[in-house]
């Protein structure tokens, strides 16, 4: 059998949709439930031994959780490198603040209590705690931005050109998907800080999650109301072609309100995948109140993935819609590397994710386990 043509590239196209958006998704419940305890670091945590429980709760995880957004960002380079190439140069300085933010985590971890000294360690929380929330903040915006559009267009060489600015990025759509973003991962952060932490920790944590729920659902179901009349992108019927080569500027675009529906009319059971949002949320608020922590983490690890699904499925072809010059909006199908490069890429992370995921899962269950006061007394040298 000839492996390369296992897949025609239309598959291709679509099962690296797929990929990609799993890579993604578990970057946001892996790494997502790190920010969202780092977010509640300052509030639910009043002393310096509280604190230290907190955030040993993720100690032994965070760095491994971050390696998520790397692997999701070389498969963008690698499946999709003019998405990779206009978002990273069109999002630059909103992604450097996410990368000067994430920069005090790790020295945040490696360095808070390593002198004891009250002011030193203050410091170092709040510096955890903007490591935390910036990231998650802004990621929600930018999804706010792309499911605009996003001003750039190509010429006849194919080069990208962006002709928006960082401030332009904080509008009032995009801010509210950054808080939605930010409240829907203090609520799965919350959810695993229960599963992990016992006593006052768990008491203050149990009482935000209400809160943290009640604003990710109503903030999510406003979303929802304003794409609903937002104008969305829709490919001209026969100007694109699934399986042809990649080519951004062959094709008709043209913008239409309603458009990003169309897809839950078309494909009436992906209307499951917003609902699961809700459904998955509520499991988990239900179930972490009754002390079942674990399966409340699962069910909220649900609703994360839904809220990043529902993203996917309304913009369905189209990856980065262009708001300056239609046709220039990147799909699934006419933005991808070649059909060799994903063939290749497609069974390196069929033997790789595995591995990953099966690492982790043991992982886990190895660290498993509530973080209590006496842990960090007994371990107060080599504790975070």
């Amino acid at each position: 059998m000839d492996i390369i043509n296992l897949f025609d590239y239309a598959t291709l196209k679509w099962i690296w949709w797929l990929f990609i958006g799993a890579l993604l998704i578990g970057f946001a419940i892996m790494d997502g439930h790190d920010m969202g305890i780092g977010t509640l670091l300052p509030f639910v945590a009043k002393t310096d031994e509280e604190r230290r429980i907190v955030i040993n709760s993720v100690g032994v995880h965070w760095e491994g959780n971050q390696t998520w957004l790397i692997t999701g960002a070389g498969a963008i380079f690698a499946a999709w490198p003019m998405v990779y190439a206009t978002a990273f140069s069109g999002f630059y300085w909103a992604m450097l603040a996410v990368l000067w933010a994430m920069f005090f985590r790790p020295v945040g971890f490696k360095y808070r209590s390593m002198i004891q000294n009250e002011t030193w360690r203050k410091t170092w929380d709040w510096c955890l705690f903007i490591g935390s929330f910036v990231p998650a903040l802004l990621f929600g915006v930018a999804l706010g931005n792309v499911i605009q559009g996003v001003p750039f267009h190509f010429d006849d060489t194919m080069r990208s050109f962006y002709t928006g600015s960082f401030w332009a990025l904080l509008n009032p759509f995009a801010l509210l998907c950054g808080a939605v973003s930010v409240a829907m991962l203090v609520f799965h952060g919350g959810v695993y800080l229960m599963h992990r932490t016992e006593g006052i920790v768990y008491a203050r944590t149990r009482k935000t999650l209400i809160y943290s729920a009640l604003v990710t659902l109503v903030l999510f179901s406003i979303g929802g109301v304003w794409v609903a009349g937002m104008e969305g992108f829709v490919v001209v019927a026969g100007t694109l072609d699934p399986g042809g080569l990649p080519n951004p500027l062959g094709k008709e675009v043209v913008q239409q309100a309603g458009a990003w529906l169309l897809n839950y009319q078309h494909w009436p059971l992906t209307m499951l995948v917003p609902v699961l949002a809700y459904i998955g949320m509520l499991a988990a608020l239900v179930l972490a109140r009754a002390g079942k922590t674990l399966l409340a983490f699962v069910c909220s690890a649900v609703s994360v993935a839904a809220v990043i699904g529902t993203f996917a499925v309304s913009m369905f072809p189209f990856i980065l819609p262009s708001s300056s010059d239609f046709r220039s909006s990147l799909t699934v199908w006419d933005a991808t590397s070649s059909h060799l490069t994903l063939t290749v890429m497609f069974f390196a992370i069929i033997l790789i994710m595995p591995v990953v995921v099966a690492y982790t899962g043991w992982a886990f269950n190895v660290m498993r386990g509530k973080v209590t006061a006496e842990y960090v007394r007994e371990n107060d040298h080599s504790a975070y």
